[in-house]
């Protein structure tokens, strides 16, 4: 599972989700990549298991690169607990998502089979996101 090895603080407030990604928004090192097109969170296991099923569709050939890491945490109070009592403990980690957000690359591998395999990760992804190439990575949404 990602989460950071060490941060400043314990607990973090959620905040707002606005707006879209400037940032991580084109394709970097691979030549076909997973975008999200809506905001969302993503969770650690929602990565791994994304992960583990490119992987295996694409049985450890090429190569793939996580564009996202998980570092802000999400605190859940036990279930049946009363009100009150402060802050619950760290639950998961997670991370915003704005639209535009490259999430999954992937190289050295078929077209055909890379789309098969990021379509698998799609699936387990909690937002909308779509399929793109390196030659369209240009356009921002």
């Amino acid at each position: 599972m990602l989460m950071p090895k060490r941060t400043k603080w314990r607990k973090q407030q959620k905040g707002r989700n606005r707006g879209k990604s400037f940032r991580g928004n084109k394709i970097e090192f691979g030549d076909i990549a997973i975008k999200a097109t809506e905001a969302g969170r993503i969770d650690s296991r929602q990565i791994e298991a994304a992960r583990i099923t490119m992987t295996r569709k694409i049985s450890r050939t090429g190569k793939t690169w996580i564009r996202v890491f998980p570092d802000k945490p999400l605190t859940a109070k036990p279930l049946e607990t009363r009100m009150g009592k402060g802050k619950g403990a760290v639950d998961k980690w997670v991370m915003n998502i704005k639209p535009g957000r490259i999430i999954f690359e992937m190289a050295g591998v078929e077209e055909e089979l890379a789309r098969a395999a990021l379509t698998l990760a799609i699936h387990k992804m909690p937002f909308k996101c779509k399929i793109i190439t390196a030659k369209d990575s240009h356009e921002l949404y």
